[in-house]
């Protein structure tokens, strides 16, 4: 197999298709206030208005344009492997990558499925679910009861999620991660970019350490 090229081609004809059947979500709406909902360009409402429903899956191709780590921010990517492996481990660039959404029957929430191309050996997957509960009302669940607690803010046009807190489940209990165990403050940003494309950049800072990992890719959503 051929890691070195698209792992899903887009043909013209395909791009900027949306899945029109898609029932509407209101659950990340709740979370901002009606200016900073109102300031987001169209097709970002759209899709994060968008449901996949039972049985189907919203994708999204796209090429990784930027990738940078310390060598601080390339060992917490390796440790965060035991939790299922939530952050890039690769600087590869112009590689592809594609993101699927699903429904999470068990939570009700979204299931993501990240896959990350390189130029030698097999993608890196990640597996992660949007819950919309927890103390901010968002959180990303990584597995083995770890969790991100995110907070959802506008930024000049642009939807921010940013890690409030991480936290380990375990015997039924909650218990949020002191700041020093955490592997710093993760944001994540979605950028229109018009013509059906838009950006993703992921950022992760520790406030002791400095700037760990940065991650760019531009995607554009295609049909089932």
């Amino acid at each position: 197999m051929r890691h070195d090229h698209a792992v899903c081609e887009v043909h013209e004809p395909q791009r900027i298709a949306t899945v029109s059947h898609a029932p509407r979500d209101p659950r990340f709406r709740a979370l901002l206030s009606d200016d900073e909902w109102s300031v987001l360009p169209e097709p970002v409402r759209r899709r994060f208005s968008k449901r996949p429903g039972p049985g189907r899956t919203i994708i999204y191709c796209g090429r990784i344009r930027r990738a940078s780590m310390t060598r601080a921010g390339w060992l917490i990517a390796q440790i965060a492997r035991l939790v299922g492996g939530p952050l890039p481990t690769s600087r590869d660039t112009d590689v592809p990558s594609v993101v699927t959404v699903t429904e999470d029957g068990a939570s009700g929430g979204q299931m993501w499925t990240v896959l990350y191309g390189r130029r030698r050996g097999f993608p890196q997957i990640i597996h992660s679910a949007k819950r919309f509960s927890g103390p901010t009302g968002l959180e990303e669940y990584l597995g083995y009861g770890v969790a991100i607690a995110l907070t959802l803010r506008v930024r000049e046009g642009t939807l921010v999620f940013r890690s409030d807190h991480y936290s380990v489940t375990a015997l039924g209990r909650r218990i949020a991660l002191p700041g020093w165990i955490s592997p710093g403050v993760l944001t994540v940003t979605h950028t229109e970019m018009g013509a059906g494309r838009f950006r993703f950049a992921l950022e992760l800072v520790h406030p002791l350490i400095g700037a760990l990992i940065h991650q760019t890719v531009e995607f554009e959503e295609v049909t089932q």
